[in-house]
């Protein structure tokens, strides 16, 4: 009998240039990243400039008293920024998070968190990406900050 070959993940979506208009979210770059589905992250556009995605408050994804937990906006945080991340990546290369720093301004009790990456650095070996965090009022949530280790 011959074994069965593990799964695998579906093959990544190409990648626009960098003049490109900011596309659509393409479904499949989410599905690289089965913990950022079962979080319940949405993604709503994404380039190598920029990645947009939120996450809705719900009982399920808090801590007491109805907070939003800190570790759901740093998942949100880290699946955003990773994407624009990767998207800026030459053919054939991935990424994967070497740190994270988090600063959280305010507590979320309703509504979405949209979460904004955009690069300040991208190098040969490192990526640096800066997510901002906003509650459905614009408020300042969270701001993340993550390197990313460039694996060819």
């Amino acid at each position: 009998m011959c074994p069965t070959p593990p799964p695998t993940s579906p093959p990544p979506p190409p990648r626009p240039g960098p003049d490109a208009e900011p596309p659509a979210a393409d479904p499949a770059l989410l599905a690289l990243m089965p913990y950022a589905v079962a979080l319940g992250v949405e993604l709503e556009s994404a380039s190598a400039q920029q990645a947009v995605g939120h996450l809705e408050w719900t009982p399920q994804r808090c801590t007491a008293g109805g907070v939003l937990h800190g570790g759901a906006l740093m998942g949100l945080a880290d699946s955003i920024g990773a994407i624009c991340a990767y998207l800026g990546l030459p053919d054939g290369a991935s990424t994967a998070t070497t740190s994270s720093i988090t600063h959280l301004f305010r507590a979320v009790r309703e509504g979405r968190v949209t979460a904004t990456a955009r690069p300040l650095h991208r190098g040969h070996a490192l990526v640096v990406v800066q997510t901002d965090l906003v509650d459905a009022h614009g408020r300042p949530v969270a701001q993340v900050t993550q390197t990313q280790a460039v694996l060819a």
